[in-house]
């Protein structure tokens, strides 16, 4: 009986103890303020449409990166705004930590724009997918973020 309980304390620990780590990486939900403060933005974007983060551009752009900028504004900038900075009740900033390269490998971006994605970190509704774009323009769009990520010290 001892040990019955001694598991089950256990397993409570650990259970609370994933849920704080949980709860210390993943944004409130609130597509205004409280996202644009936790990636360092804009506070109080709050207006549909702002710029949910402050992007800092990189100096230059690397030749891929600079191909996956022009593909970025023509496919994606619709809904992730400017410089992926997000846009206020439309769709996330993707550069945030929460798309760091060690918690959205590239493969993920890959993915997210050929299948679509439920939405799981934000409360902005599901991503479908993105029609007319082949995987090597997304790999150059993700060589932009990453740019775009590391100007902005997001590793």
């Amino acid at each position: 009986m001892n040990r019955t309980w001694l598991v089950a304390g256990l397993l409570a620990v650990l259970g609370i103890g994933g849920w704080m780590v949980w709860q210390s990486i993943t944004p409130s939900g609130n597509e205004g303020s409280s996202a644009s403060q936790k990636s360092g933005g804009a506070a109080g974007a709050t207006e549909p449409g702002s710029p949910l983060a402050e992007v800092k551009l990189p100096a230059t752009l690397s030749p891929q990166a600079e191909m996956g900028r022009r593909i970025f504004e023509a496919k994606c900038a619709t809904c992730h705004g400017q410089n992926a900075a997000g846009q206020a009740g439309v769709a996330p900033p993707l550069v945030h930590q929460i798309y760091r390269p060690a918690h959205h490998a590239d493969i993920a971006f890959v993915l997210a724009a050929k299948n679509g994605v439920q939405a799981h970190h934000w409360n902005f509704g599901n991503m479908p997918p993105v029609e007319a774009i082949t995987e090597g323009e997304v790999k150059l769009i993700v060589r932009y973020i990453r740019e775009l990520q590391q100007a902005n010290g997001i590793r």
